[in-house]
């Protein structure tokens, strides 16, 4: 095993670059909002404000997940105050908001203009109108140290529960430099707020941008399901970067083949990650007029804090020709802060400043995963690399049976756990199949004796759906008789799939859209 280490300089505070900015910066537009401008010195303002109302040490706070600018003033009051930023989406079921803040051990919620979207068991804060907005920040001294914890999200757990990783500000500070530097952000950079805001992709958008003096676009045509209006949103509002999740390009190449369509000249850099990128849809893209826009392959891990590694697979930043053909294309090298090691099975561990605290509330699971080899910590990643002899690193599978769905890591034995939670269900099983070019979760279930089987699929549908996020509910429910085990006696969801999935007996199948 050898260790590759950056260039690993403690980065200031994010809160001192920002409000830094702010200060020489005043008048610049910091969000565009639908058109209308937030500049930094109100930005700075509402922030200040918040962290005002909030007091001294609020703890862990509640944000509604929303596309809007008071989701970035709540993230940065949160931060002003000392606190802990928590997003949580409320469009989620109400059960899972509810373990989401409890196993954050949220103390208060943030309310915005649309009023109380979490409605959870809580002190609520009411974000400041406009005209409440004071421009001194608060007077307590906040707990601001490098360790202090910066934001809480949420990864897929075994146990059925959501799994709460703790970030710190030093890993929040040594990223959003390393990003700004790596997208070459200027001021006069505009970068589209595309990704969801209850999870990490979207501080790779927000924080970079506001730390070098960069414009955040925020716009309702961002997510209206037509690539025309997406492509005019570009156009219209001089998009400059863009951050996508590598399903989201793929369809977004189709489109350009398809249509003749073109990128807006404004574009400079697009971003993709969250998954591999098709070998097809890049051989597409390197056939298309786009030869002036980086594309920029990321990896990363929410325990390790955004991105991790990159490389640009096609444009004037490329060492060579944009890839195309049937080889997969590699993840890339360790950014400047990242310490990268690649075990003797191949595994990929990550250290250095980027690095979460672990798991809040679970000790033996952050010991599983954060462990320390000659005194150095790492995070075990779970994903198995091969490095080419340039240095690319390239992604071999997963070492466990985590998923991703939609970008976001899951690992299967979360919906197991609920499923098996119905008192009608005896056992269950679930994996990953693609369909339409996406990997959706199937899961083959099977029902307890004297179980009412005429309608279980579409219970078990309705049940999963009032306590999971989308993203965790399987695309496909199959009733079967039995489960296929290995010889060792565990369940074998590649074989339950290999057994059931082509049958010609689909009576018992339910097909489901989300």
């Amino acid at each position: 095993m050898s260790i590759i280490r950056g260039s690993l300089q403690v980065a200031p505070d994010l809160l001192d670059v920002f409000s830094d900015i702010a200060r020489r910066n005043p008048r610049r537009p910091a969000i565009v909002h639908n058109g209308r401008a937030l500049s930094y010195h109100r930005l700075l303002e509402s922030a200040n404000a918040l962290a005002r109302r909030l007091g001294p040490d609020p703890g862990t706070v509640a944000v509604p997940a929303v596309h809007a600018p008071e989701t970035v003033v709540a993230l940065l009051g949160v931060l002003t105050a000392g606190g802990t930023y928590c997003p949580v989406d409320p469009v989620f079921p109400a059960l899972r908001r509810q373990a989401m803040a409890a196993a954050a051990q949220c103390r208060t919620a943030v309310s915005g203009s649309s009023g109380d979207l979490l409605r959870l068991d809580t002190r609520l804060v009411e974000l400041p109108k406009p005209g409440e907005i004071p421009g001194d920040p608060p007077g307590h001294p906040p707990r601001t140290g490098p360790e202090q914890p910066a934001y809480i999200l949420f990864t897929s757990g075994s146990t059925g529960q959501p799994k709460p990783v703790v970030t710190p500000r030093r890993a929040v500070a040594a990223t959003a430099r390393a990003l700004g530097g790596l997208f070459r952000l200027t001021p006069e950079d505009r970068v589209l707020q595309f990704a969801s805001l209850n999870w990490d992709t979207c501080f790779e958008e927000i924080l970079p941008t506001l730390t070098t003096g960069a414009t955040l676009v925020m716009d309702r045509d961002a997510h209206s399901g037509s690539f025309p209006r997406f492509l005019r949103l570009v156009e219209r509002e001089r998009i400059t970067v863009l951050d996508l999740p590598t399903a989201f390009w793929h369809e977004l190449v189709h489109h350009l083949v398809d249509s003749g369509d073109r990128l807006p000249s404004c574009l400079r850099l697009l971003v993709i990650g969250g998954e591999a990128a098709g070998p097809a849809r890049l051989a597409d893209w390197a056939r298309l007029p786009t030869g002036a826009v980086r594309l920029l392959n990321t990896y990363g891990c929410t325990e390790t804090t955004q991105i991790t590694h990159a490389v640009d697979l096609a444009g004037p930043l490329a060492a060579g020709p944009a890839r195309s053909g049937t080889t997969r294309a590699p993840i890339g090298r360790a950014l400047p802060h990242v310490v990268e090691l690649i075990d003797d099975l191949g595994e990929l561990l990550i250290g250095g400043p980027a690095l979460a605290l672990g798991y809040l509330g679970l000790p033996e699971a952050t010991a599983a995963r954060f462990i320390t080899l000659d005194g150095e910590r790492f995070f075990r990643t779970g994903d198995r690399m091969s490095r080419d002899p340039d240095g690319l690193l390239t992604h071999q599978g997963r070492l466990d049976g985590e998923l991703k769905i939609r970008g976001i890591r899951v690992d299967p034995a979360e919906v197991e756990a609920h499923l098996t939670g119905h008192p009608a269900v005896s056992a269950a099983a679930v994996t990953g199949t693609t369909a339409a070019g996406r990997t959706i979760l199937v899961a083959y279930v099977v029902a307890r004796r004297h179980a009412p089987a005429g309608q279980l699929d579409r219970e078990l549908l309705s049940y999963l759906r009032a306590r999971l996020p989308g993203h965790l509910v399987p695309g496909r429910i199959t009733l079967v008789p039995r489960l296929v085990h290995t010889p060792s006696g565990k369940v074998d969801r590649a074989g339950c799939h290999l057994r059931y999935a082509g049958s010609p007996d689909r009576s018992k199948e339910t097909s489901l859209e989300h």
